[in-house]
């Protein structure tokens, strides 16, 4: 028998509730203002699981599309009980790509962070980034930041951002060259120092203008072969 989660039947009720009062679908964003959700990716995985067990139905190229295929009454049991809330809950995010000292990766505008549906998703549990938004992954290529236990071929998990605090590792596009790297971020006035966690690499010296931040590090996932 599908037992639907706490989550995903606030969502259902949700958008039968916007149906009945604007006879069109929420968006990604509508859902999750309404159900007070952490980020559009929470709610497109739980959407993807809706469509999968046959609840909804959209169609991926006209926008507002969503079709709820059953009423309340003829939904599956959820779960309401303590050990129903205990579940971890998982969420997709992005692959943007891979960082390293070579090629940009496709960062989206500002204004696109809630309609970002790239090819490749990767599911994590949410204790690994946190409630924050506009998170995204991307695939470690080097050897630069061993010493922060980053190695070649783990994931970072990103925070799409322009600010962060001295000794904390970023993603930074340095802009003369058109290249990204993951290091240690240092600034003192105009000048700025991009640090390794690896002897065996030396900092990377910029004038502040000639580096760019886009985003902070919140997590690395590794995957054991």
């Amino acid at each position: 028998m599908t037992i639907l989660s706490v989550r995903q039947k606030k969502i259902i009720d949700f958008i039968e509730k916007w149906f009945a009062e604007y006879d069109y679908a929420p968006s990604v964003r509508d859902i999750q203002i309404g159900c007070e959700i952490s980020s559009t990716s929470v709610v497109q995985y739980n959407l993807e699981k809706l469509k999968k067990i046959g609840i909804l139905k959209n169609h991926s190229e006209v926008s507002r599309s969503l079709r709820l295929t059953q009423h309340n009454s003829q939904l599956p049991k959820y779960g309401t009980n303590n050990l129903n809330h205990n579940i971890t809950e998982i969420f997709s995010v992005p692959m943007l790509g891979t960082i390293s000292a070579g090629e940009p990766f496709p960062l989206p505008d500002e204004e696109s962070w809630s309609e970002i549906y790239s090819k490749e998703h990767i599911e994590l549990p949410q204790s690994i980034a946190g409630n924050s938004s506009n998170i995204y992954a991307l695939k470690v290529k080097g050897k630069s930041m061993i010493d922060a236990l980053i190695s070649d071929g783990d994931l970072v998990i990103m925070q799409h951002t322009k600010i962060v605090s001295n000794g904390q590792m970023a993603a930074v596009r340095i802009i003369k060259d058109n290249t990204t790297t993951l290091k240690n971020y240092f600034q003192k006035g105009n000048n700025v120092r991009l640090e390794p966690a690896n002897k065996d690499f030396r900092p990377i010296l910029l004038e502040s203008k000639d580096v760019e931040i886009i985003g902070k590090v919140k997590a690395v996932w590794r995957m054991l072969k």
